[in-house]
């Protein structure tokens, strides 16, 4: 099974409606309640292209097995070099390393746009899976956010995590 890592494409916007879809109603990955539309999630997508950043898709068997994309993390000029990675996984190819080859490659990618640190966002601080993914590509711990957000049930921390990007904070940006 032959794992490509490509650009997404307005063709894989079924596949990754419904991995995030999966991800809304059964996890805690994200706060939000309900799936999003398929209108909606083309619309999220052209809003992070359209910003120039990557939205990259992992496609195994000529099916989208997972996405990531980084977007911006405020929108204050101050933070314009800081990007919010998102990552995930279709149910059914979680745990088989799809993460530790799409992480990488956004990283190379935020890189070459000068972007100089990539904050992660994750939602509860029992996602085991996602905080050693993101320790697996030299991301730090920098912080919680406990009891944050309330979703099936019970209440939600919120994790950070960092990574500098080459050169990080040794060098102005271009």
């Amino acid at each position: 099974m032959t794992l490509i890592i490509r650009d997404s494409r307005d063709a894989d916007l079924p596949a990754i409606t419904a991995i995030y879809g999966h991800a809304v109603r059964t996890g805690t990955a994200s706060f939000e309640y309900d799936p999003p539309e398929l209108a909606e999630m083309a619309r999220r997508r052209a809003d992070v292209l359209g910003k120039g950043f990557p939205y990259l898709v992992a496609e195994q068997d000529g099916t989208v097995a997972g996405y990531t994309y980084a977007n911006t993390y405020r929108a204050r000029p101050a933070y314009r070099f800081s990007v919010e990675d998102s990552i995930y996984i279709a149910p059914d190819r979680q745990g088989a390393g799809i993460g530790r080859q799409l992480l990488p490659a956004l990283l190379q990618r935020c890189e070459a746009l000068d972007l100089r640190l990539v904050i992660a966002v994750i939602g509860d601080s029992g996602s085991l899976p996602s905080i050693r993914l993101h320790a697996s590509c030299s991301f730090t711990h920098a912080g919680a956010l406990p009891n944050v957000g309330w979703k099936h049930g019970r209440w939600l921390d919120t994790v950070f995590m960092v990574r500098a990007l080459d050169p990080g904070a040794a060098a102005p940006p271009r």
